[in-house]
């Protein structure tokens, strides 16, 4: 169930839906029709509006342009085997969304307005949700200060926004990642775990290093003695060595990713042995080395299950065993996929509904 919100609306005066081929889709490149925006003012939320999306107007003083109280969150709507709009997990990106206000001193959106106006937003929009396999309706939400004011301070006015847009697939093949010795992602006592903007600008020169070397993303090491394993650039990770499913234990430099809490529990659902633990480079390398890697993916929004086919580390590249074999990683996409579009039973109740 979701509150009643006094929404506005203001419909577009023509759809665009026309400009995207859902055969064809980039992703991040096309929006839909609509977006939500509410402004927090006076210590309350208000001005709920669906408009038309299109650019916002901001002063060239406004403290997110200069501090990075911003954050935002990723999830996606699907279309049902019978047509109907289905949203994967919501509830728990509402929920991990105010604990990055948190700690970000944002004031929070609840779980009600959150689901509330992105259920109003989809329904209106819902022909956007594409039906082509591998598709579906990127949501994204975002939050951030909104004072024209460069004093270094928390704001006193937000904006919160959700819009969305049509996607495919975030990677089309397995992808080549490096291990990260050097740069940091996210330190002790910082803002790791919290989903906000600067954890992904600080991201982005050593991931461009690496990429002009051949390599998609990073796997991120810890930020004292970069020895133990944490992130694969955007996505959390998980390796299959020997017949165990390891993967590290989320904390304040690890997002504690929706994807990942949906892997493990599949996991451990089909009875397999899942260890949340922190694993060495050392103890990477050599189980590449001995052969008891069988497979590593990374688990996130974007992609879903990212297969891993090759690990950089010091100059050395290790292969692992050919993708075609694996079947760990495509069965649990498989079995993702078909929640998420309603082909099989939901046990776990991830899957929400847009009436």
């Amino acid at each position: 169930m979701v509150e009643t919100l006094d929404i506005s609306l203001q419909k577009s005066e023509q759809s665009r839906i026309s400009e995207f081929d859902e055969n064809n889709i980039q992703f991040g490149k096309v929006y839909s029709d609509h977006m939500f925006l509410a402004n927090f003012k006076n210590g309350q939320w208000e001005d709920m509006t669906i408009m038309p999306y299109g650019d916002l107007a901001i002063s060239p003083a406004n403290t997110t342009l200069h501090y990075a109280q911003s954050i935002f969150e990723g999830l996606k709507a699907y279309r049902g085997e019978n047509g109907d709009v289905l949203v994967f997990r919501p509830q728990a990106n509402a929920q991990r969304m105010v604990k990055s206000a948190e700690r970000m001193c944002i004031p929070p959106v609840s779980e009600e307005m959150f689901m509330t106006s992105m259920t109003e937003l989809l329904r209106l929009d819902k022909d956007w949700v594409p039906s082509v396999p591998g598709t579906s309706l990127y949501i994204r939400p975002v939050s951030f200060g909104m004072d024209p004011f460069i004093g270094i301070k928390p704001s006193d006015e937000y904006m919160f926004l959700i819009f969305t847009s049509p996607v495919g697939a975030y990677y089309t093949e397995p992808i080549n990642v490096k291990v990260e010795t050097h740069y940091t992602r996210a330190a002790a006592g910082g803002v790791g775990a919290a989903k906000t903007a600067g954890n992904y600008a600080a991201a982005l020169y050593p991931a461009l290093q690496a990429q002009k070397k051949g390599y998609s993303q990073l796997i991120w090491t810890d930020g004292i003695t970069h020895e133990y394993i944490e992130e694969s650039g955007t996505m959390n990770i998980a390796f299959l060595i020997e017949d165990k499913l390891v993967t590290a234990p989320t904390g304040d430099t690890i997002l504690n990713g929706i994807t990942r809490d949906s892997v493990l529990t599949l996991a451990n659902d089909w009875g397999m042995d899942v260890e949340e633990r922190r694993l060495s480079v050392k103890e990477l390398i050599s189980a590449l080395e001995s052969g008891k890697l069988k497979e590593a993916f990374g688990m996130g929004t974007a992609a879903t299950i990212a297969p891993i086919k090759t690990i950089g580390h010091e100059d050395i590249d290790y292969n692992l065993p050919s993708v075609d074999g694996w079947e760990l990683a495509p069965k649990l996409l498989k079995t993702l996929d078909e929640i998420k579009t309603g082909k099989v039973e939901d046990i776990h109740n991830w899957v929400y509904r847009i009436d």
